[in-house]
């Protein structure tokens, strides 16, 4: 397949992509029939039907064309579906319950990977194909050893055991995995001191740390071990407009593209999820335009593993969600348009701004650096509003540890963008399913998560 150069520079380099062709249907459902040789699960973690619409409404403003995914349905590409998201204790999902419901194939307390209400430990997805002689892998945009990833490879009775989930990567001897969260493997982050950096090369893993490297790596040369940040890589937006970023640090398509070069040269196929992981922590943090960006990077994944797909013929390939998270979305207003074409503009996300600043600011300060990275306007009030909130930020939290001031800054830019969110946690709303290629034909209109395992399976003959 040809090769594709992805986010070379600048702020909407991201979204100025050309839609493949379309075929017609009667090809389409030809190319369903019979057995998935490959399988590509790609998750926009956390993406909100909201989500979706306004990353196509963006990329649509500045393209005169939808994003990939939106353009699949009007072309009628894929088999469309709703999915109940559950666990096995709340309408709600986390993470790690909704990956292992793919993953393991049962519905699982939250906080818990493949690990059951009854102590059950099914086998994970991945080893099942790896069992089968498939070559399998993970990407994502978060620590490879956060909690969707490892919902496909490992059981363990707690999500935030991340360097333990590290060492358990070690003995599955899986082909790759690529993302953030070099400081699981590092000795001098890991509390105990291992050096799993270390351990994984000792076993035969290509060990890379950067865009170079990655780029480096040809088929045949072994397993592959990629972290490219400390904890999750950067967003998008911030990786688009820092120069630094944007030569170190891989996009999702460029992991993609590389992942799948790697995992195919296998004949018997292979198994590869990939994870928009920062469009959850986004909308954790209720940052527009993070969320709008990395879905947008997610977006240009889907293109690469629609790419292959459609060339390859013997591919599924599966597009979701996990769950909602805040519930965002564009509201009417007599500025509506100019206001959410102010996005267009904007030159980095709520989280590199806010943690520009600090207690010794001025309001003035603060009111300048809003408007030149993002032409969002505060009053004198609100920037001491947002500057009260840095007397004390040394606090614990999953994805806001320094309880810097999302929500506030949020409200206040929904005069400037016209974008509203309803809460900045998780949703039990129904997600977005579409499924491309072999089986397709099979998926009904509505799915419980943990059916789609068996789904999967059942299409690879696994």
């Amino acid at each position: 397949m040809k090769r594709r150069l992805f986010f070379k520079r600048g702020l909407l380099a991201s979204i100025g992509t050309a839609m493949a062709p379309s075929f017609s249907l009667l090809g389409n459902t030809l190319k369903n029939q019979g057995k998935a040789k490959n399988v590509i699960f790609m998750v926009s973690d956390g993406m909100s039907m909201g989500t979706l619409s306004m990353a196509d409404l963006l990329h649509r403003r500045k393209n005169d064309t939808p994003s990939t995914w939106v353009s699949l349905y009007q072309q009628g590409k894929v088999a469309r579906a709703i999915m109940d998201t559950a666990s096995a204790n709340s309408i709600v999902t986390d993470s790690a319950a909704a990956g292992s419901s793919w993953g393991g194939g049962m519905r699982v307390n939250n906080g818990a990977i493949n690990v059951g209400p009854m102590g059950e430990k099914p086998m994970p997805i991945l080893q099942k194909f790896k069992n089968a002689g498939k070559s399998v892998g993970c990407v994502t945009t978060v620590p490879v050893t956060h909690a969707t990833p490892a919902s496909f490879c490992v059981n363990v009775p707690d999500r935030n055991d991340q360097a333990g989930i590290a060492e358990e990567y070690l003995k599955l001897r899986f082909d790759l995995w690529l993302g953030g969260g070099a400081k699981y493997f590092d000795s001098q982050k890991r509390t105990d001191g291992k050096d799993m950096f270390g351990q994984f090369a000792a076993a035969g893993y290509q060990v890379v740390k950067d865009k170079d490297a990655l780029k480096k790596l040809n088929p045949g040369s072994g397993p592959v071990l990629g972290t490219f940040a400390e904890d999750a890589l950067p967003y998008t937006i911030d990786r688009n407009n820092q120069q630094l970023l944007g030569d170190q640090v891989p996009s999702l398509a460029e992991m993609t593209q590389k992942a799948i070069g790697l995992l195919g040269t296998n004949d018997r196929g292979f198994m590869l999820q990939v994870e928009g992981g920062k469009v959850d922590w986004a909308a954790h943090g209720n940052d527009t335009p993070a969320l709008l960006y990395d879905q947008l990077d997610f977006d240009e994944a889907v293109k690469v593993a629609m790419d292959f797909a459609e060339q390859d013929g013997e591919t599924l390939v599966i597009i979701t969600t996990d769950h909602g998270n805040g519930e965002p979305g564009v509201f009417y207003g007599d500025k509506a348009d100019d206001n959410f074409d102010s996005l267009l503009g904007v030159g980095c996300s709520n989280e590199w701004v806010l943690n520009q600043i600090d207690s010794n600011f001025s309001p003035k300060q603060v009111i300048e650096l809003l408007d030149v990275h993002q032409q969002v306007r505060l009053a004198v009030p609100e920037a001491r509003l947002i500057l009260d909130k840095y007397q004390n930020l040394e606090k614990t939290g999953l994805y806001n540890p320094r309880k810097l001031p999302f929500e506030l800054l949020a409200t206040y830019q929904e005069r400037d963008f016209s974008v509203h969110w309803a809460n900045n946690e998780h949703s039990g709303v129904f997600v977005e399913l579409s499924v491309f290629g072999p089986g397709s034909d099979k998926l009904p209109g509505m799915m419980e998560n943990y059916k789609l395992h068996d789904f999967i399976l059942e299409t690879a003959e696994i």
